[in-house]
């Protein structure tokens, strides 16, 4: 678990090579060497895809646009990526202290990056005023992941990133301004699953990922160092 961006502008992955992520002005870019199988709730494309390539784009808290799909899509086209390939969140926090943490066990390579910022912080089953309308704030994590894995599975990882992400800010003490409960997030929180799916892996195939598997006890601690971490230090220079 580090922060690499408060020192440098690059991180070159440990365990999966050719991965790389680089932070520019605005923006994280994350560039794979290959097409993985990616499971998204980001604004852009969301659902199931397949990307070679993340971006977490910084936005000013005053950010509205009537299309910030639309947006997006164009801005990655500027920024030297595929559009149809690229998987692309918004985001309020800083992206310097952006965490990151790498993983390997059976039969898996786990890389995570996560960006914290928890101004909107909300604890769900409540009611509340709801709204369509970008909010600043936001929780961002990308789980890049060389292993072969079902649809089903990647479904499994997102319930259990979700959960290390509410565990992680339970132990930060993150509240909801509104009335004062624990929050289990933010109103605009994203994740995105990229597996490689290679074929190094030969027949073996996670087809779980709940805190009963190996796969899943990895993606829950890398979601809950990260967000601990970059949630810890958010409001720090």
């Amino acid at each position: 678990m580090t922060q690499p961006f408060r020192k440098d502008v690059r991180y070159f992955s440990r365990y999966w090579n050719g991965v790389s992520a680089e932070l520019k002005e605005d923006r994280i870019e994350v560039r794979l060497p290959h097409i993985c199988h990616t499971l998204s709730s980001a604004i852009w494309p969301g659902g199931f895809s397949m990307a070679d390539g993340f971006v977490n784009w910084k936005v000013p808290l005053d950010y509205r646009c009537d299309e910030p799909v639309s947006d997006l899509k164009r801005r990655c086209g500027e920024w030297g990526f595929r559009p149809d390939s690229t998987v692309g969140f918004l985001t309020a926090a800083k992206l310097t202290h952006a965490s990151v943490t790498e993983l390997e066990g059976d039969r898996f390579r786990l890389l995570c990056i996560t960006t914290v910022g928890t101004r909107n912080a909300a604890r769900a089953g409540l009611k509340r005023e709801t709204y369509s309308a970008y909010a600043p704030g936001t929780i961002n994590s990308i789980l890049l992941i060389d292993a072969r894995m079902t649809e089903s599975a990647m479904v499994n990882a997102v319930i259990t990133a979700t959960e290390a992400k509410a565990a992680a800010l339970q132990q930060l003490n993150i509240r909801e301004a509104a009335n004062g409960l624990s929050a289990t997030g933010t109103t605009t929180d994203a994740v995105a699953i990229g597996v490689s799916q290679s074929a190094e892996w030969g027949e073996a195939v996670h087809a779980y990922a709940g805190a009963a598997t190996t796969i899943g006890c990895a993606i829950g601690e890398a979601v809950y160092e990260t967000v601990l971490e970059a949630g810890a230090t958010q409001h720090e220079v």
